[in-house]
This record gives structure tokens, C-alpha cells and sequence, in this order.
């Protein structure tokens, strides 16, 4: 009976729907987060008999033919790009992208990253860094003696000084666009690589060829919409029980056959 395998199929990918939303509701207060969809196909069919089969000597074709579904498949888990709400922070080396793009970061082993989370600090030796500790692209540093930052909309840091009335130009933070940004392989700590699927990044400066701005002394908030994420885990929850039902009916019914006399 394929009424087994076709109803496992559904259980599972309703369990997959399942772990990808409650994913999305574990990041709702994650800097920058934006949330999951999961996708799903149906598998291939068995075609007892083909649509435009000849089924008669005088030509008579078949209108629809039987084709028995075999159950259904994860196609893809697909980012929902939403731009997430600006938190006021204060802080002096706060971000937050208003728009698309994202800022770049050097990994240790010498690689690239892409982030949109904005939370900046600074090392000991007043390197810009990420959270995580990897350094932000281009590697700005920042004077010891530097009283107070100033980050303007196309990404330009301007320390200022105790001792002088104009501001010191330190260098300008970058944005990095992507043709497919959905592509992105997520590696965790809210960092991104590029794939085959994502295209090369376009180095720009925010607010140019399409990429955002900055805002300083804010951060972007997760993207998750706390409503849509429960309706779409009471969709999948009962989704998971009609399935379950149609396993419990074929057993019952394999039942009775095995009790026939």
C-alpha cells in the first residue's frame, strides 16, 4: 500500500517545516536575521496510463490518464529578504544597512565574510571588528586619544579629538552587493559566504548602485514576523496530524485485509 510511504513523506516534510520555523522564532531577536521559508515538490508519479494514450481502435485518446502521485520532497529552504526594523541604540559604532547589501569581514584563515549585523567594536589596538572578533573590511583603526565617532550615511568615520576642532577622516566603510543574495551559504554568527549560486560581490559605497545607507547609532532587528511564524506552525502541526491519520487508516485497513477468511 503506497499510502504508507506517500504519508511518511508528508510527515516528514511537515517536520522539516516544523524545525525551519521554529529556527526563525529562536532568531527573532537576532541582529539582522532575516527568516526562512521552507519549499516543497512532488515527487514523480506512476503512470498507469499516460494522458493521450490511444485507447480505442477508432483513435480514441485518454483525456487525463492515471497518474498516482508518490508523495512530496524538500526543495529548497529559501531566506525571505525583509529589511528588519532600527533599533536606537546610541552606540557610536552601531550600524545598521537601511537598504541591501552587506558589510565584509576577514576571517582568520584569510577569507571573506558577509554580514549585516552592524553591532561594531573595537579591539585594544582600535581595530573595527565584528562581535565575533573578525575584522571589518577595509581595516579602519581607530586613534587611542579619539574622543568621540562620527559615521555619516556613504560609510565615512570621522574620529574626533580633544584637542582640534575639526574631525579626522579615518577611512570609509564599504557595502558589498550580491546578484542573488538569496544564494548565500550561512555559516552561523550572523555570516555570510559566497557561493556559485550568489554571484561575486560588487564592492560599492552605500548608497550607490543600488546598495543601502548607514545609520549610526542603530541596529537592524530580525526580520521574523513572531504571527506569521505561529500560523505557520499551526498550519504545519495539523498538517502532521492528517498525515499521521492517513498512516493509522492504511494500517487499519491492512488490518482487515489480514483478517480476511
Amino acid at each position: 500500500m503506497k499510502a504508507l510511504q506517500i504519508a511518511a513523506s508528508g510527515m516528514s516534510a511537515q517536520q522539516m517545516r516544523v524545525d525551519v520555523v521554529s529556527h526563525n522564532l529562536a532568531n527573532m531577536s537576532t541582529t539582522g536575521f532575516n527568516p526562512r521559508r521552507a519549499d516543497f515538490a512532488d515527487l514523480h508519479y506512476q503512470q498507469l496510463a499516460r494522458p493521450g494514450t490511444v485507447s480505442s481502435a477508432d483513435g480514441a485518446m485518454l483525456p487525463t490518464g492515471i497518474q498516482i502521485g508518490l508523495g512530496v520532497r524538500p526543495s529548497a529552504v529559501s531566506v525571505i529578504l525583509a529589511q528588519g526594523a532600527l533599533a536606537q541604540t546610541g552606540g557610536d559604532l552601531d550600524v545598521a544597512i537601511e537598504g541591501q547589501g552587506y558589510l565584509e569581514v576577514l576571517l582568520p584563515g584569510g577569507g571573506a565574510a558577509f554580514t549585516r549585523d552592524g553591532a561594531l567594536k573595537r579591539t585594544g589596538e582600535g581595530l573595527i571588528v565584528t562581535s565575533e572578533g573578525h575584522q571589518v573590511a577595509p581595516g579602519l583603526t581607530i586613534p587611542s586619544d579619539a574622543r568621540s565617532l562620527s559615521i555619516n550615511a556613504e560609510g565615512e568615520v570621522y574620529a574626533y579629538f580633544a584637542d582640534r576642532a575639526e574631525p579626522e577622516l579615518l577611512g570609509q566603510l564599504s557595502l558589498v552587493g550580491f546578484t542573488n543574495p538569496k544564494g548565500l551559504e550561512a555559516m552561523g554568527s550572523n555570516l555570510f559566504l559566497e557561493t556559485e549560486a550568489s554571484g561575486p560581490p560588487a564592492q560599492g559605497t552605500p548608497g550607490e548602485n543600488g546598495l543601502g545607507t548607514l545609520r549610526q547609532g542603530y541596529l537592524e532587528e530580525s526580520a521574523v514576523d513572531a504571527v506569521r511564524e505561529v500560523t505557520e506552525l499551526i498550519k504545519a502541526q495539523r498538517g502532521y496530524e492528517l498525515n499521521a491519520k492517513v498512516i493509522s487508516a492504511a494500517d487499519q485497513m491492512l488490518s482487515a485485509t489480514t483478517q480476511v477468511r
